[in-house]
C-alpha cells in the first residue's frame, strides 16, 4: 500500500486575472507592401489582418512578458510572490538554455517559482492553461502564471508573399487559481505530427551555423493545406470541447478562436453553428497572428472593450505548428 499522502489542491481551478502587451511601433499593410508583390485589398481579403505591431530592441520576449505579467497578476488581486508556478509559451525565444520562464519570475519578484517554457506554437496557451490547472488541482501551486508570448517579426521572412503580412509580436498572460466550482473545462487535444512540415522553420539553426544557408531561419508555410485543416478539423475538436465541458454552442458566451485568419474564424463560426448572440474575437485585424500570445491578448481586449465581461462562458481553441491544437471551455475573469 502506498504511503504517499493524497494532494490537497484546489477542487477546481480558474482564471483570476489577463493581461496583454502590444509593441508600441504600428505596422500596416503598406510596409509590408515593400517587400512583397501584393495588394492591401488582398491582404485584407485573405487574412483579415489590417494592422499588426513589431516589437523593437528593448520589447524583448522576457519584457513583453513581463509587462503583460504584471497586469494579470494586478487584475487577478494577489501579488508576485504568491505564484507558484511560470509557464511561458514561445517559439522565439533564442536562447536554448536557460529557459526564459525562469528570467521572468524573478523579475517579476516571485518567491522563486517553479518556472519553465513549453513550445507548442499557436496552441501553446492552451497547453499552458492545462498544466496550470493540473498544478493547482492536484496541490504543487496555489497561483499558476501562463505566458503566450512572441517576436515573430524575428522569424518572418518579408519577401515570402504567402507568409510576410501574417505576424506580429506581443504578449498576454493569465493568472490561474483556485476555484470552488468547474471554471476551466476538460481539454480536447493533440497532435497531428504527419501534416508537421506544412507549418515549419526553412532550415535547421544547424544548417545556418554551418554556413549551408545565408539567409537567416524564417517561418514559412503551406498556407491552403492550412486552411483546410484548420476549417475542418478545428471546428470538430472546438465541438469536442463543448461536449467535454457538458454545454452546447446555444450556451456559449465568447469564442475566442487562435487569431490566425479571420476566414478561418468565419468558417469556423459557420461550422459550428454559433449564435450570434456569441461575441466573436476579431484581435488579428490589428494584432496579426502571434502564436501563443494571441487567444490571451484578445481575451484581454474583449474584456477591456467591454464586448466581454467577467463570467462569460468562452471557448477557446489554439492551433498551430506541429500541428498541434488544444480547446476548453473557460469561465472569463
Amino acid at each position: 500500500m502506498s504511503k504517499i499522502k493524497p494532494s490537497k489542491g484546489a477542487p477546481y481551478a480558474r482564471i483570476l486575472g489577463v493581461g496583454g502587451y502590444r509593441p508600441t511601433r504600428v505596422v500596416p499593410n503598406e510596409v509590408i507592401l515593400e517587400t512583397i508583390d501584393s495588394s492591401d485589398e488582398w491582404i485584407r481579403s485573405r487574412s483579415g489582418i489590417e494592422t499588426r505591431h513589431w516589437a523593437n530592441d528593448e520589447e524583448t520576449v522576457a519584457a513583453m512578458s513581463v509587462e503583460a505579467s504584471g497586469k494579470a497578476i494586478a487584475d487577478a488581486g494577489i501579488s508576485a510572490e504568491q505564484i507558484g508556478a511560470v509557464i511561458v509559451s514561445t517559439v522565439t525565444h533564442f536562447r536554448q538554455t536557460p529557459a526564459v520562464a525562469t528570467e521572468i519570475a524573478d523579475k517579476l519578484g516571485t518567491a522563486k517559482a517553479a518556472a519553465f517554457d513549453i513550445s507548442a506554437g499557436c496552441a501553446g496557451f492552451g497547453y499552458g492553461l492545462t498544466l496550470a490547472k493540473g498544478l493547482i488541482v492536484e496541490g504543487s501551486a496555489e497561483y499558476v502564471l501562463v505566458i503566450g508570448v512572441e517576436r515573430l517579426s524575428d522569424l518572418t521572412d518579408l519577401e515570402d508573399r504567402a507568409t510576410a503580412f501574417l505576424f506580429g509580436d506581443g504578449a498576454g498572460a493569465v493568472v490561474v487559481g483556485p476555484s470552488k466550482v468547474p471554471a476551466i473545462g476538460p481539454t480536447v487535444w493533440g497532435s497531428e505530427g504527419d501534416k508537421s512540415e506544412t507549418i515549419r522553420q526553412t532550415v535547421p539553426w544547424t544548417d545556418y551555423r554551418a554556413g549551408e544557408v545565408e539567409r537567416f531561419p524564417a517561418i514559412t508555410q503551406e498556407g491552403q493545406a492550412v486552411f483546410r485543416w484548420a476549417v475542418f478539423e478545428m471546428a470538430k475538436v472546438a465541438q469536442q470541447a463543448l461536449d467535454a465541458a457538458g454545454i452546447s454552442a446555444a450556451d456559449l458566451d465568447v469564442f475566442i478562436p487562435h487569431q490566425a485568419n479571420e476566414r478561418i474564424i468565419d468558417s469556423m463560426v459557420k461550422t459550428l453553428k454559433l449564435p450570434e448572440s456569441v461575441t466573436v474575437a476579431r484581435d488579428v485585424r490589428t494584432t496579426g497572428n502571434t502564436s501563443a500570445a494571441s487567444i490571451p491578448l484578445a481575451m484581454e481586449r474583449l474584456l477591456a472593450t467591454g464586448e466581454a465581461k467577467s463570467g462569460d462562458t468562452a471557448l477557446v481553441i489554439g492551433f498551430g505548428a506541429g500541428l498541434a491544437y488544444a480547446a476548453t471551455v473557460v469561465t472569463l475573469p
